[in-house]
């Protein structure tokens, strides 16, 4: 009884382990500002050296270089790139979730087995079955949750940006001194990729507008795409596009504001559902028993 009972343990373990990875605590607040105000040179970890956790080292990168891992480096990549995850820790990730769906069902049905409750081999087949392509696809649906996070920042951080360049070429600067002041206005990742963008742009002989356009292309980002279109109309044939700049911004701040509001819609609908389970338990709770006399009466 004593092995059943610390293998037991150990599982239960285990899985509050993989719980609390799955739902991690919350930054503290004083962390957080701490963390918005610190200046990085470098906020995605794009240019670091070597990194990774050993599955990353060990699977991630002997998985990147096959037919398989630049499949899905292709598929993924603006997904990839605007979280800053490396295609080996993506392949890592999928790794370690289909092997812990494939094999949680059978280490599950051991214990059972340890602990004197007979449990059939078919059942445990089948949940690996059904669990393993979850596990599989699940690193992929949180990674296109957080690249959607990043890109609704990066579009909120993009309106201030576009404020700040229509009020450059309001006050008779050129549009690639409007760009340049509008990256260096503010701080964060989403500022930090714009003077990035820029100052590519700028060593390798291309229009500040060319850069803006690849990153747009590389974030999956379609709003630097159109303000390229907008700089390159403006620098090549002097067009006036500070009302079209302003217009944008406002378009943008308003999509934002939008999909807040439709979150919290989204999250008050969610609320609904417990309270109605609860009622729906209350419910037969009070029927059961007249049901149960009835039937009884037959």
């Amino acid at each position: 009884m004593t092995p059943a009972l610390f293998a037991g343990l150990g599982v239960g373990t285990g899985l509050l382990l993989i719980l609390s990875g799955l739902r991690p605590a919350p930054v503290p607040l004083d962390r957080a500002l701490a963390e918005l105000h610190r200046r990085r040179p470098d906020p995605l970890g794009l240019r670091a050296g070597p990194r990774g956790s050993f599955l990353t080292r060990a699977v991630g990168s002997a998985l990147a270089p096959t037919a398989y891992g630049r499949r899905v480096a292709t598929s993924l990549g603006a997904d990839l790139r605007i979280t800053g995850t490396t295609p080996a820790e993506h392949l890592a990730q999928r790794a370690a979730f289909t092997v812990v769906a494939l094999l949680w069902a059978p280490l599950a049905t051991a214990v059972m087995w340890a602990g004197g409750v007979p449990v059939g081999a078919a059942l445990p087949a089948w949940a690996s079955l059904a669990l393993a392509p979850v596990g599989f696809l699940y690193p992929a649906v949180l990674l296109r949750s957080k690249a959607a996070d990043r890109r609704r920042s990066f579009r909120h951080a993009f309106s201030s940006f576009l404020d700040i360049v229509s009020i450059s070429l309001a006050g008779g600067r050129g549009v690639d001194s409007a760009l340049h002041d509008g990256a260096e206005a503010g701080q964060g990742w989403a500022f930090a990729e714009l003077r990035q963008a820029l100052l590519e742009s700028r060593l390798l002989g291309e229009t500040p507008w060319a850069g803006l356009a690849r990153l747009g292309g590389e974030l999956a980002v379609p709003e630097l795409g159109e303000l390229a279109a907008s700089a390159a109309l403006a620098g090549n044939e002097g067009a006036r596009v500070r009302a079209s700049l302003a217009a944008k911004a406002r378009a943008l701040r308003l999509r934002g504001l939008t999909d807040i509001e439709a979150a919290a819609q989204s999250a008050t609908e969610r609320m609904t559902l417990p309270v109605v389970l609860l009622l729906l338990g209350f419910i037969v709770f009070l029927i059961y028993p007249a049901i149960n006399q009835v039937l009884q009466g037959i």
